[in-house]
């Protein structure tokens, strides 16, 4: 078994690569107005800005993981972060939209190859549940606190320097991820490798993109348009052969038989939901206060610094709650934070106390710091470890699925208003996060039931899932090397 201080040295390092993914997220968000003014794009354009980063991480965050069994985790995980920071150097450089958009869904190719490797490598080098537990309240803290703290990093660099800094930020951490990955993570891989699944992967990459995209595009083509209505066809076609083709994989993309677990599902849903909430909430955030009242970028994002502490601080709360008494309380405070924070908002106009602003956020801050933990162990939780690594990849999936569903809601909602009408645009979006926090109260009290997060599995998802994104891999004490699990490791309890 490692020890304790090279298991928490190897938390470290993921959650540096973690740090960069939910940063890149959000950083963006403060700097799209001047991103626009900058490259001559109106929101339509700084949406897609935005969402070909999420899509394509969201997209591919499955396959990466089998990537990682089939040529080893921490090469994969170390040709990510050079995916990454090249993409990022070409988002400094471009000179048009068209570049920095397609810049930006490389830069989710490099994210996709370190989410899923990164959260295999901390499920499996903490053996015990409570320790477990612990870690992912760490991991989640962390990618909150990226989350949260990605328009404040960007309003800092925006207050001395233009817009083409939010990206070349990403060089020093990239190269310490780098050098610390080299030195502490050891490399392993699957026994047997995943086949690639390449039709399910093509299927998924076309529902989220459609899906997406007719939100993007929506308000310029009409919700009934013809191009709208291929658009929802084509969304629904790609989705039901998506299901067709994976229930008869020996290797599915996604394991299917998982969302027969009510606790599961409710996961997936809780981890949509929380992202939505939060993504809607910072681009909601920026639009307004630069465009309605007038905040420079530093100062718009110096107003989610409550988020940011909110988040930062209660989620590693979360992760100590939910190992000694399971996920259910963190939960009911997560969506009862998030409601009450959407709530505050759904009368906003030019005019609304600052005061109140902030304590919106921070209420949706300390939701979202709640959240995290608890879906994830609810994910996980009684699952084996061959299970632990796709139900990881899935709910990372949500997440970033979230995201993007949350930028394009929100763009389209305010993508036709004046800066003064705005405001008024916007309260359906606050109602939106609301409903979100209720939606996390609904998976708490699925996530109540015993029977629901530990019933056995079914032999077509085991058989499917057995070899997903190297959850089923140790280390023998002492030699270093990877070998296949002889000794079950126990997931966190609920």
């Amino acid at each position: 078994m490692l020890s304790a201080r090279r298991r928490w040295t190897i938390l470290a390092v993921c959650c540096l690569s973690m740090f960069l993914v939910g940063l890149d997220t959000t950083i963006v968000n403060v700097g799209l107005p001047a991103i626009g003014r900058g490259l001559g794009v109106g929101t339509r354009g700084l949406e897609w800005t935005v969402d070909a980063y999420t899509l394509v991480l969201a997209s591919l965050l499955i396959s990466s993981g089998a990537l990682a069994d089939r040529f080893g985790r921490r090469r994969v995980f170390q040709c990510g972060l050079a995916v990454f920071g090249a993409a990022s150097l070409v988002c400094a450089l471009a000179p048009s939209v068209g570049v920095l958009v397609a810049a930006r869904a490389l830069q989710g190719i490099g994210a996709s190859m370190l989410s899923p490797v990164a959260l295999a490598i901390v499920v499996n080098a903490m053996p015990d549940p409570k320790e477990r537990a612990q870690a992912i309240g760490v991991w989640a803290s962390v990618f909150g606190l990226s989350m949260a703290a990605g328009p404040v990093t960007g309003g800092a660099l925006l207050a001395g320097l233009d817009w083409r800094a939010l990206f070349w930020v990403n060089a020093p951490v990239i190269a310490a991820a780098l050098l610390l990955s080299a030195v502490f993570v050891p490399e392993s891989r699957a026994q047997r490798a995943r086949r690639l699944d390449l039709p399910g992967q093509a299927l998924l990459t076309l529902v989220l993109a459609v899906a997406v995209g007719v939100l993007i595009e929506g308000p310029r083509i009409g919700w009934t348009s013809p191009a709208a209505l291929a658009g929802y066809a084509g969304a629904a076609v790609a989705a039901a052969g998506f299901v067709w083709v994976e229930s008869r994989r020996r290797d599915p993309l996604m394991d299917l038989p998982l969302f027969g677990r009510p606790a599961f599902s409710g996961a997936v849903v809780g981890a949509v939901a929380v992202f939505v909430a939060l993504n809607m909430t910072l681009l909601l955030n920026t639009l307004y206060l630069q465009h309605t009242r007038e905040w420079t970028p530093l100062a718009a994002g110096e107003a989610t610094l409550p988020l940011a502490v909110g988040a930062t601080v209660c989620a590693p709360w979360s992760g100590r709650m939910v190992g000694r008494a399971g996920p259910r309380l963190p939960l009911l405070l997560a969506g009862g934070f998030i409601t009450a924070g959407g709530l505050c908002l759904v009368r906003l106009t030019p005019h609304t106390s600052v005061l109140l602003l902030l304590a919106a956020y921070a209420l949706i801050g300390i939701g979202f710091g709640f959240a995290n933990a608890p879906i994830t162990n609810t994910a996980v939780n009684g699952l084996p470890p061959a299970r632990a690594g796709v139900a990881g990849a899935i709910t990372s999936t949500a997440r970033q699925l979230g995201s993007a569903l949350g930028i394009a809601i929100a763009g389209g909602l305010v993508t036709a208003s004046s800066p003064a009408g705005l405001a008024h645009a916007s309260r359906p979006g606050w109602i939106l996060v609301a409903t979100c926090g209720v939606l996390l109260l609904l998976v708490a009290h699925v996530s109540r039931s015993k029977e629901a997060t530990t019933g056995p599995a079914s032999p077509t998802a085991e058989r499917g899932s057995a070899h997903h994104a190297g959850a089923e891999a140790h280390l023998r004490p002492g030699d270093g090397k990877n070998v296949t699990a002889g000794r079950p490791v126990e997931p966190p309890t609920a």
